[in-house]
């Protein structure tokens, strides 16, 4: 569950403090949001307390009001001239579509303003701001959670709240960065596997369905025509059996390796957090940060 899931931070309060410059600069902002940003227990917390708002922003009453507007709005034109009650009447028929979707786009507005503003929390701007500093001082996070920034889940696009971007500062004779001090964690065989396989499948639950869908089509036209034909169709049964065996077991390799893989991903966080040179994270591992 999201809820009881520890949200690891980007960067930890030790990579922070490596430069005394961007030190200073984090507790200013610090100060002003009321959250010190060098606390990595403090940082969990306000990443995990905010990540629960902002997924629950679009949930609610609104929202439900607007994806039924929006989706009778859609249909009605098609469906409304068929209904008893509209015939002979053209106005009743397509004129209920107009009201429908200016709720739903009332509606939708309302919720899109509310997770914009769940993003906007001083906290979440703050920290946002810290992952800028750091970078203009040549610390780099092993990854950015997508919602932070206000992307899709598959982590595309820019977000409407990006990092802010800050000029390069020059490197400080005092940055007690020790990038060799630090060793980038192996990367199991495990976890390789979990990047080769993580984004397959996840359409068998929807093609299974498909084909039992079409064989209760053939079975119905068989018996209300007398077609025997139509019975062949239920040879597809089977074919759905074996589409979602083989999504449950794609699935249950998944899950085996996803701990390893996710252990990993977490590791090498940390380490990047403490100045080891390592590269960034794959999207199927920062998914799993995400997740």
């Amino acid at each position: 569950m999201t809820e009881a899931r520890t949200v690891t931070p980007p960067l930890g309060g030790e990579a922070l403090a490596a430069d005394s410059r961007l030190l200073e600069r984090v507790r200013a902002v610090g100060a002003r949001t009321g959250v010190d940003f060098t606390d990595d227990a403090a940082v969990s917390d306000l990443l995990a307390r905010h990540r629960r708002a902002v997924a629950q922003a679009p949930r609610g009453l609104a929202g439900w009001i607007g994806g039924l507007a929006l989706a009778a709005g859609v249909i009605w034109p098609f469906v409304g001239h068929v209904v008893p009650a509209t015939t002979g009447k053209p106005l009743l028929a397509y004129a209920p579509a107009g009201p429908l979707l200016v709720v739903a786009v009332a509606c939708l507005t309302l919720v899109r303003l509310r997770w914009k503003r769940a993003l906007m929390h001083k906290e979440l701007a703050g920290y946002r701001e810290v992952l800028g500093l750091a970078r203009a001082y040549g610390i780099e996070p092993a990854y950015v959670p997508a919602w932070l920034e206000g992307r899709g889940e598959d982590g595309g696009g820019k977000g409407v709240t990006p990092i802010p971007r800050y000029a390069p500062a020059e490197r400080s004779d005092e940055d007690t960065r020790t990038p060799s001090a630090a060793t980038a964690p192996p990367k199991p065989a495990a976890v390789s596997e979990y990047e080769r396989v993580a984004d397959q499948g996840g359409w068998h639950d929807e093609v299974g369905c498909l084909l039992l869908f079409a064989a209760g089509i053939g079975l119905a036209v068989a018996v209300s025509s007398g077609e025997p034909f139509g019975l062949t169709a239920l040879a597809l049964i089977p074919l759905a059996v074996v589409v979602w065996v083989a999504g449950h077991r794609q699935g249950r390799r998944k899950a085996g390796l996803r701990p390893e893989a996710e252990a990993y991903a977490r590791a090498v966080v940390e380490s990047r957090s403490v100045g080891a040179e390592i590269p960034d994270l794959s999207p199927q591992l920062r998914a799993l940060l995400d997740d």
